[in-house]
């Protein structure tokens, strides 16, 4: 698979990043579709098992959402910008503290939006805590799950 490929992969992988945090847009089916276009088109051991990795992770994100409350963002007061943040927050955090970096990023994204919309800490934290109850922790789910996908894709693209 040349540069232009693997580049139009890593796009794809981003779309579906960034799909995960706007509604109605199916962010993980973007995020696999994009490790099975690069398994087909590079048909290396390795590239079979992160996608039969990213499959079985994305199944297991699924059935773990179906047991969380269902999202309802929009009526807990949550924009836009506020998923701006928690997807940046998650995507910073999970390369700079790796992995599991991304959940604390993900809650200081959003944090950080409240505190400089509302201008109080206890109004932020309060705020943030009505995200995570009102679907957040869902969200969250999904973003991590492709975090991890995109990480072994990347992992593997430039050491596999």
């Amino acid at each position: 698979m040349g540069v232009g490929q693997l580049l139009l992969v890593g796009v794809v992988l981003l779309l579906g990043l960034c799909g995960v945090l706007v509604p109605g847009v199916p962010g993980s089916w973007l995020v696999w579709a994009a490790v099975l276009w690069w398994a087909l088109e590079d048909p290396q051991p390795t590239a079979w098992i992160v996608l039969v990795g990213a499959t079985v992770t994305l199944f297991l994100s699924q059935v773990v959402r179906w047991t969380l409350p269902p999202r309802r963002l929009r009526e807990s007061g949550a924009t836009p910008r506020m998923a701006a943040y928690a997807g940046i927050g998650a995507f910073l955090g999970f390369f700079l503290l790796p992995v599991i970096g991304a959940i604390p990023g993900f809650m200081g994204g959003i944090y950080l939006s409240e505190r400089l919309r509302l201008g109080r800490h206890g109004e932020a934290r309060a705020a943030l805590r009505t995200a995570m109850r009102s679907g957040g922790s869902s969200v969250l789910t999904e973003l991590f799950t492709c975090l991890l996908i995109m990480g072994a894709w990347l992992g593997t693209v430039l050491w596999g």
